[in-house]
């Protein structure tokens, strides 16, 4: 999902230009409209099978809600009935959008106010139905099977070109694609790669009428496949005038994204019955497939200790570095999207540790322009171009961050041992708040066109972290347990450790050794209160 977020923020941004492919090229910024399914019906535990076997992956996260409510894990404040799968995928939806807005995705903050931009597969089961009808009376898809467990298939030697994608190519299938095709279905279909629509079954928790259909009359209840619901879902959201404007525009999507898992058999199958259902010769002008994240060289696995989620991971202290949302998000963005990301613990800190430099360098600008230093700040000048460069080779993602790591590099300005990237000190002691959101446009074009150094280099920053989204963050308070840092500062191990000595020695009674570290933490820039519940609110002296 982040490699799909860091794609959109770069083709928004004004530092992107794009080739038309007929030699003309047109530039930033552009508007992007970006739709995120939410697959609460129909994603089988099975997906490599194009049938959709195992079984329905809200059922599997019933039970692991039981087990978690005997094992006592699951949060105090969790109120979730897991008999109910709509509650369940209520509740696994909800801690999913609270983990996507913390790490900086875009479509999840704008779901806030559109929740169109994040459909869920449930809020759509009529118009997978209204697809599924139309393939049917075209004869891209038949019916089969016996009562109660009867099934549409999309018939794969309908659609022209099945398996372009994904190499594969029919002749290959009809072998069994190695073992992707579960013979149990085999006879009842066309080809053993037609692939399943609607599924007849009275015994689904999750279920609906049948498709309107002369060929589903007298069906029982049932649910979609998999594979339809991005047809359905894509097409109306992003199609001016939804599906019915779809069908008749031969409508196609500018881009669409998934793992590269995805590619065969999820994406191979809704090319064919998006193609089906518009009579359009594509369904997307480009894919882009990420691939795997691997988790110390290895799969992500609970067993071995290995597989992590971010609210286990913002906040962690690691060899005393403390690990915020810009870091877990760098440390997952920091691969090339055509290589396996590879995520370690000592991979996260490094990333926090780079972001502080980053920090360092913003800073040291935004004082410059508080000091209003009209004049060359020591930055190495090609550096956002060269940011720029490898963006445009193909997202080069590595050398893009190396160009902010030579700024801060060619500025090398000490800040002090007592330095915090949001309150830097200058030679005076005085401290300089830089913005903590990342300016907007106007203000960046503003401080570009003011042809002042430190401004020009300070807005390329903001306009680069736009992209990034790293650096800046928007205000919020921290809460480490000992303390709640207020919008304007940051947590370090050095205050932490300062406050956790005053609350003991507040415990003992030492009043006096207590007053000494509150005026400290003064003289470093943090002003102390203590609130209810045992903790201390620190904020900018």
């Amino acid at each position: 999902f982040l490699a799909a977020d860091l794609l959109r923020r770069w083709l928004e941004s004004p530092l992107c230009t794009l080739s038309d492919g007929q030699g003309g090229s047109h530039a930033g910024p552009r508007k992007v409209t970006h739709v995120m399914n939410i697959t609460d019906v129909g994603h089988m535990t099975d997906d490599a099978d194009a049938d959709g076997g195992g079984e329905d992956k809200m059922l599997a996260a019933e039970r692991r809600i039981l087990e978690a409510k005997k094992a006592g894990t699951i949060p105090a404040d969790a109120k979730v009935d897991a008999g109910d799968p709509f509650a369940v995928a209520e509740f696994y939806m909800a801690r999913f959008l609270e983990d996507a807005r913390a790490l900086g995705l875009k479509v999840a903050a704008e779901a806030e106010h559109d929740p169109s931009v994040m459909p869920r597969a449930t809020g759509h089961v009529e118009g997978m139905k209204r697809v599924i009808t139309e393939l049917l009376q075209r004869g891209f898809a038949y019916t089969a099977g016996t009562p109660g467990a009867r099934a549409v298939y999309f018939d794969v030697q309908k659609s022209g070109g099945y398996g372009r994608l994904s190499g594969n190519t029919l002749d290959h299938l009809r072998g069994g694609a190695g073992g992707r095709i579960d013979v149990r279905n085999q006879q009842e279909k066309h080809h053993p790669a037609d692939f399943l629509l609607w599924k007849e079954d009275a015994s689904h928790k999750m279920k609906w009428s049948a498709p309107e259909h002369d060929q589903c009359k007298g069906w029982g209840e049932g649910y979609p496949g998999w594979h339809i619901e991005c047809t359905a879902m894509s097409l109306d959201r992003l199609v001016p005038g939804g599906l019915q404007a779809a069908l008749h525009k031969h409508a196609e999507i500018d881009l669409h994204s998934g793992g590269e898992d995805n590619i065969f058999p999820h994406h191979e199958c809704e090319i064919a019955q998006s193609c089906a259902f518009t009579g359009a010769p594509r369904f997307a002008r480009h894919w882009f497939h990420p691939r795997f994240l691997m988790v110390d060289g290895a799969k992500m696995s609970k067993s071995k200790g290995t597989f992590y989620t971010p609210r286990e991971l913002i906040g962690r202290v690691i060899d005393g570095v403390r690990i915020d949302e810009s870091a877990v998000r760098l440390e997952l963005i920091k691969s090339h999207y055509r290589a396996n990301a590879d995520f370690s613990l000592q991979g996260l800190k490094h990333s926090a540790s780079r972001i502080e430099r980053w920090r360092e360098l913003a800073s040291a600008l935004h004082r410059a322009v508080q000091q209003q230093q009209n004049s060359p700040v020591p930055v190495f000048n090609q550096w956002a171009h060269k940011f720029v460069v490898a963006m445009t080779a193909d997202l080069n993602i590595a050398g893009a961050l190396s160009a902010i790591d030579i700024a801060k590099n060619a500025l090398n300005i000490d800040l002090g041992p007592h330095h915090q990237p949001s309150f830097p000190h200058d030679l005076n002691g005085k401290r300089f708040a830089i913005p903590s959101e990342p300016l907007d446009q106007v203000d960046i074009d503003d401080m570009i066109a003011s042809g002042d150094s430190a401004k020009v280099h300070l807005a390329k920053l903001h306009q680069i972290d736009r992209i990034l989204g790293v650096i800046f963050s928007p205000d919020k308070s921290q809460d480490t347990g000992i303390a709640v840092y207020l919008p304007g500062v940051s947590p370090s191990a050095e205050v932490e450790t300062l406050l956790t000595e005053r609350r003991d020695a507040k415990k003992a009674k030492d009043f006096a050794r207590s007053d000494a570290i509150r005026d400290q933490l003064a003289g470093m820039g943090y002003a102390v209160k203590d609130v209810a519940g045992g903790k201390v609110e620190v904020g900018p002296a």
